[in-house]
């Protein structure tokens, strides 16, 4: 099924499950429904320098490839079709205040090589894609920022 013959209203629901054992001290392991990803989330993991993944990393992952579909979209709608599309999402974690943490910004940061497309038609699709991937909209709460750069 392609992108533009997608039932219109009703899409899949997606399922991601963690079961969390133990205090601070502990651990939590989390899979996807497809179990495509799967992992263990632990304190260190996430406010220091320990190896691992942290469920900052994986909003990252799901907001750079959900920008990169949209995009990929937006640019097909208008006749392009990229060589390559590289995004990455910079997800900030930081101590909010009055105690706690919280997520301010993310920063999606994009190169890619679209043959024939104008600097100007890119920045807009660009910006377009940012607005309207579900990612960015579930997440309209931080701010996200966006540095596009066409490859020439």
């Amino acid at each position: 099924m392609s992108y533009a013959s997608a039932p219109q209203n009703r899409m899949p629901t997606r399922k991601a499950e963690t079961s969390w054992h133990g205090g601070t001290d502990g651990s939590g392991d989390f899979e996807t429904e497809s179990g495509a990803v799967t992992g263990t989330f632990r304190f260190p993991t996430r406010f220091e320098d320990e190896p691992g993944t942290d469920p900052e990393e994986l909003i990252g992952a799901a907001h750079s490839g959900c920008f990169s579909m949209q995009f990929t979209a937006f640019l097909e709608q208008d006749g392009y079709t990229a060589d390559r599309i590289d995004t990455t999402a910079d997800v900030h974690l930081e101590r909010a205040e009055g105690g706690g943490f919280e997520i301010p910004r993310i920063d999606l940061t994009v190169s890619a090589n679209v043959p024939d497309i104008e600097p100007e038609i890119f920045d807009e699709l660009a910006q377009r894609a940012k607005e309207n991937c579900p990612v960015s909209k579930a997440l309209a709460g931080p701010t996200i920022t966006l540095d596009a750069s066409l490859e020439c």
